[in-house]
């Protein structure tokens, strides 16, 4: 089976920074252990795990459909395809000007039209870095820049082995919260960050995001944040004035700094799961 350590498909806060850590914390469970990725974003996290760990389940949740980014992955490299000629004489990452500019809108509205498009992907290709959009409508409207890749997109045995599911993820936790040796997986949509590109992020406001906390209480757990984001401080705030206490307390804490083109951050991933 093919060992990833990168998304087949382009998706915003993969956790490719922390694959040593995510496989050390899965060679440290109990055979037979189980594994719930309660929001699986791109999948990366549960695939590490079963890379390490075949002997585990390994529940993803696919809180964001990415699996079915992935069944129409052939569609999506054959848009690519009809693409390349179109900008072929644009250079790579430079803006894309008229008239080629139409030509791509033109070609994008025939496959929109025809089927399903990989929204996400096709940003990536042909949007400025980071930006994304999740429609016709907006895409028409968008700079465009020739960022399309010249390889096709492969995720050739990227689910295997694994149990893909999609539902609330309160209802999976309550599933599973009494299961012997389970360890959770949590990486919801940061609070106090950009949650736009996620898919299942209309109804997240701030109680929502502190209804995620009541699945550290008493579990093992694999959490992530960022340090742009301020549930960390907020848990420490709860403990310090007298509610029910830090779910954080006693976790570990590794850290990857992210810097680039108006980034300056810090990756969190948080550990309690001895």
């Amino acid at each position: 089976m093919k060992k990833y350590i990168t998304a087949p498909l382009p998706f915003q806060g993969q956790k490719r920074r922390f694959v040593k850590q995510i496989e050390e914390m899965a060679m440290q469970q109990k055979k037979g252990a189980v594994f719930v990725d309660l929001f699986g974003g791109s999948g990366l996290v549960r695939h590490i795990i079963k890379q390490a760990r075949p002997d585990c389940r390994v529940i993803y949740n696919d809180f964001d459909h990415y699996s079915e980014r992935l069944e129409h992955i052939g569609r999506t490299n054959e848009m690519l395809r009809a693409l390349r000629p179109i900008v072929a004489s644009v250079p790579h990452k430079m803006r894309i000007e008229e008239p080629i500019r139409s030509r791509v809108i033109e070609e994008v509205y025939r496959w929109q039209r025809s089927g399903y498009v990989d929204w996400f992907s096709l940003s990536s290709n042909l949007l400025f870095t980071m930006n994304y959009v999740h429609g016709f409508e907006e895409f028409r409207k968008e700079t465009l820049y020739n960022r399309i890749r010249l390889a096709d997109y492969n995720a050739e045995g990227y689910l295997e082995g694994v149990e893909v599911v999609s539902m609330d993820y309160r209802l999976l936790f309550n599933q599973y919260r009494l299961v012997p040796d389970v360890v959770f997986i949590l990486d919801p949509p940061y609070l106090s960050t950009d949650s736009g590109t996620y898919t299942n992020t209309s109804y997240w406001r701030l109680s929502d995001y502190l209804d995620v906390l009541k699945c550290l209480q008493g579990t093992r757990f694999v959490y992530f944040t960022s340090s742009k984001s301020t549930i960390v401080e907020l848990a420490d705030w709860i403990a310090r004035n007298d509610f029910h206490g830090n779910p954080f307390e006693g976790a570990k804490v590794y850290r990857q700094h992210v810097s680039g083109q108006a980034l300056n951050y810090d990756d969190m991933m948080l550990v309690k799961a001895a």
